[in-house]
């Protein structure tokens, strides 16, 4: 049931001292304006990136060879299913967007591989 969920991260709770410090962080109009641009950059794609269809995903998601080493490494080792990987694809997709990238990076899947291991992380601990 996991695998269906794309991103899956554990928060730790935060320490008095942690909660007390005060850092600005980025304004909600700004986050605001990357999400629509982002946005806006599926759109020109012709469909949201949590909807593309597979045929599509790996258009919009040509990885490098880096990158492809990261997706056979999921699946090898982190045993992500060819399902996971699909849905990480689509995070790393937006990830990219969100940061203006034409092309999916092997840092923003990454991200994106890292967020859908958590059900991993979890399992190994048990």
């Amino acid at each position: 049931m996991l695998d269906r969920i794309d991103l899956q991260i554990e928060v730790p709770a935060l320490t008095g001292e942690e909660l007390d410090r005060t850092i600005p962080g980025e304004s909600s109009s700004a986050v605001l304006a990357r999400v629509l641009a982002a946005r806006e950059r599926q759109h020109g794609r012709g469909s949201l990136n949590a909807m593309l269809p597979p045929a599509r995903l790996r258009d919009v998601c040509a990885l490098g060879v880096t990158a492809r080493r990261l997706t056979r490494d999921a699946v090898d080792r982190g045993g992500f299913s060819a399902r996971g990987i699909a849905r990480a694809l689509r995070v790393a997709r937006t990830i990219a967007d969100l940061a203006g990238e034409a092309a999916v990076n092997e840092i923003a899947l990454a991200e994106a591989l890292q967020y859908r291991a958590y059900e991993t992380r979890r399992l190994v601990a048990s």
